[in-house]
């Protein structure tokens, strides 16, 4: 197995879950799948990241590619992060100061800073990201609408972390511009729940052609075959290796099994739902269901 990469891409530190790999007897064929992507990839904790941070970044993130989208969430913590906020709390405390106010610690909170941000400005900061102008509006009326109902950066983050799992998604997917994905990430990659388990593209079209769900399920479809059929303590690693596999093995247009059956580590557990080896031919599992 790979060597874990230095960075914890996945969760934080402070109160992060630890995933321990323990492949063995499995009662379902997707669970067999994550053991197997368990032999091919790294584990990771989940858990440990701030919830607000984590919902923009994963609000970024939609439509687009990391490459596109982690360079417009480092420019917008450089902007409206805290270290920013703090330097703006001081220049502005020291004006209080001198006209005898006083200053409120929440300026150098993320949620506040991103709530009273300027849209236009806040869009020319994440425009890498691509659909900017919607993602800005999606993000600022995200901060407003947790600063209303939370308070609050922290008061977010405990919601998240210690409410009621279905309470919290539930809350997410109220949020204008949260759909099930993103909520789920947070719940992840946030919360540190165990039993979740995101439905990106890269899962969607994987599962699918798999036959872990059936070839037209829809992507909560797919999320409610995988959740029961995949161990909660597993599903986390589960999202994430499986979009390894599906950019370098199980591409969307030419996966591996057309160059043999040797090609794809998980070969012997896929139903090519979709897929004509002779042919050379790759159609959405939908597609084929349907002929």
């Amino acid at each position: 197995m790979p060597e874990e990469p230095r960075e914890n891409i996945s969760g934080g530190e402070e109160g992060s879950v630890e995933v321990a790999f323990a492949p063995g007897e499995t009662g379902t064929r997707a669970e067999a799948v994550v053991d197997e992507l368990g032999e091919l990839y790294w584990q990771k904790t989940y858990g440990g990241k701030d919830a607000f941070e984590s919902l923009v970044r994963t609000i970024l993130s939609q439509n687009t590619s990391d490459v596109a989208s982690q360079p417009a969430h480092d420019a917008l913590m450089e902007r409206y992060g805290s270290e920013a906020q703090r330097a703006s709390t001081t220049r502005a405390g020291s004006e209080a100061t001198r006209e005898g106010g006083a200053t409120r610690e929440d300026d150098a909170d993320l949620v506040t800073a991103l709530a009273d941000a300027e849209q236009s400005e806040l869009a020319e900061t994440i425009s890498s990201a691509g659909l900017y102008n919607q993602k800005s509006e999606m993000i600022v009326g995200a901060a407003e609408r947790i600063r209303e109902e939370y308070g609050g950066r922290d008061e977010f983050d405990a919601f998240v972390r210690e409410g009621d799992p279905d309470e919290v998604r539930e809350a997410l997917l109220d949020i204008h511009g949260v759909g099930p994905k993103t909520a789920d990430c947070v719940l992840l990659f946030a919360g540190g729940r165990g039993g979740v388990f995101p439905v990106d593209t890269h899962v969607h079209r994987i599962a699918r052609r798999m036959g872990l769900a059936p070839a037209d399920a829809d992507h909560e479809t797919v999320r409610e075959h995988l959740e029961a059929d995949v161990p909660g303590p597993k599903c986390g690693f589960g999202h994430t290796a499986m979009i390894q596999f599906g950019r370098e093995y199980c591409t969307a247009r030419k996966p591996a099994c057309l160059d043999g059956p040797e090609a794809c580590p998980l070969y012997d557990l896929c139903d090519r739902v979709g897929v004509d080896e002779v042919d050379e031919t790759v159609v959405d599992p939908a597609d084929a269901a349907a002929e």
